[in-house]
């Protein structure tokens, strides 16, 4: 199994209150495997993801990526598990606007070890013809297939979206996930995405549903 995670909790402090965001969940994510998380917002489907993706660890519980136990890992391990091994896709883009659709994928394939050529990451979402084109001058919809660029140029094993079509119409965001699943199928990347839009879970080979953590 390349991600397992076992009798995950995740609680946080406010003030006197406490908030349960996960509560004992058990997940597996297999390797080629592309699944869907559903559940309405607070349902602990991000807190998730950032679990998976090494963001953030459970209070109780543990997760191990191919054995490795990242509940317990420190600090300089997870930024190097998430560095080697994960990219992300967030609901905003963060695109740098000074620079190119070309230059914001390369300042990835830069700190990477055996990254894609941008040009070849763009090609795979779609923007071969957008290359030398800065956000202002994109759509939505081509703003976050850049972005799914930069998370797969370094060839990453697990690809992880958090609301990725939630900025995005209904259209826009269909062509979102066809980039998504193009990775998925020409890469073998591992993908999970995090949606509160059923129908995204015809897409996928699994679906999880998320209710109160």
């Amino acid at each position: 199994m390349l991600l397992a995670g076992r009798a995950l909790s995740k609680r946080y402090r406010m003030g006197d209150v406490e908030v349960v965001a996960l509560r004992d969940v058990d997940f597996d994510l297999a390797e080629r495997e592309l699944v869907v998380l559903l559940g309405p917002s607070g349902s602990g489907k991000s807190t998730l993801l950032n679990l998976l993706g090494g963001l953030d660890k459970p209070t109780s519980g543990t997760i191990t990526y191919r054995g490795q136990d990242l509940s317990r890992a420190d600090e300089a391990t997870l930024t190097r598990y998430r560095r080697e091994h994960v990219g992300f896709v967030f609901q905003f883009y963060n695109l740098i606007p000074s620079l190119t659709a070309r230059e914001n994928v390369a300042l990835v394939s830069d700190i990477a070890d055996k990254p894609m050529k941008a040009e070849d990451a763009l090609a795979l979402v779609g923007l071969e013809e957008r290359l030398d084109h800065f956000p202002s001058q994109l759509s939505g919809g081509q703003q976050q297939r850049i972005a799914i660029a930069r998370a797969v140029v370094k060839r990453p094993e697990i690809l992880l979206c958090d609301e990725p079509t939630g900025a995005l119409d209904a259209a826009t965001g269909h062509l979102v996930l066809d980039a998504i699943v193009r990775v998925q199928r020409e890469l073998g990347t591992t993908v999970a995405i995090v949606t509160h839009n059923a129908p995204i879970a015809q897409m996928a080979h699994r679906a999880v549903s998320l209710r109160d953590g």
